[in-house]
């Protein structure tokens, strides 16, 4: 399967979001990726519903969105509803991620899980068959810009070797710090989905920085 790119709107112009949103609709990215943070489980706030719903009315194609939220459960049919299609939730931040991830499911959406840079890959033993994706956080969670954290490779390899080993599909998505300069090695480390932010959006030509990454 191809890789996927997922431009992140974090990174757009908020007071032009529907010219980015399109642009994003025009290129050759198959996903949006949207950020919603609550300024308790990270330093810092974005997307509430009524923007992801906006977002969703002219988005063309699938929103993945990740929760950097504490109790991400209480708020699953909020989030189906205003157009998510995936739905990504930290490790660190659900408890019962089990009943999660069914919660999702039964709500018509694809599971995502999220690792800070701290957390081994080791956690998602037990869960990874129902893992459709994994978020790999490859910064610190809760600003963008940042500089990538280069022990992701060698977690990436771990996750891929356990995905193999278990026989599953979970795609691994990579999320902060992803550029020109490294988005070849990621892939070659087995990154499905390569999440850009300022990468794209801070480009002069975001149309053909996506196209690249595609390739």
């Amino acid at each position: 399967m191809p890789h996927i790119v997922a431009p992140s709107l974090l990174a757009a112009d908020f007071a032009n979001l529907q010219r980015d949103v399109e642009m994003v609709n025009q290129s050759k990215a198959p996903w949006f990726h949207i950020d919603v943070m609550d300024g308790v489980f990270v330093p810092n706030i974005s997307f509430g519903f009524p923007l992801i719903k906006a977002i969703a009315k002219h988005a063309k194609k699938p929103l993945d969105v990740h929760l950097m939220i504490v109790q991400p459960e209480r708020y699953i049919t909020e989030f189906k509803n205003v157009g998510a299609h995936i739905l990504t939730v930290h490790y660190e931040a659900s408890t019962h991620l089990h009943r999660t991830f069914q919660n999702i499911k039964e709500a018509g959406m694809k599971t995502g899980v999220a690792l800070n840079p701290h957390t081994p890959v080791s956690v998602l033993e037990d869960i990874l068959p129902d893992t459709d994706l994994v978020c790999m956080m490859s910064v610190n969670p809760g600003f963008g810009g940042q500089k990538f954290i280069e022990n992701t490779y060698k977690k990436m390899a771990q996750l891929r070797q356990m995905i193999k080993d278990k026989g599953c599909h979970t795609l691994i998505e990579i999320d902060g710090g992803v550029d020109m300069k490294n988005y070849k090695k990621l892939l070659l480390y087995g990154a499905d989905v390569l999440v850009a932010g300022n990468t794209v959006f801070s480009s002069e030509n975001p149309l053909k920085t996506i196209e690249t990454l595609m390739k």
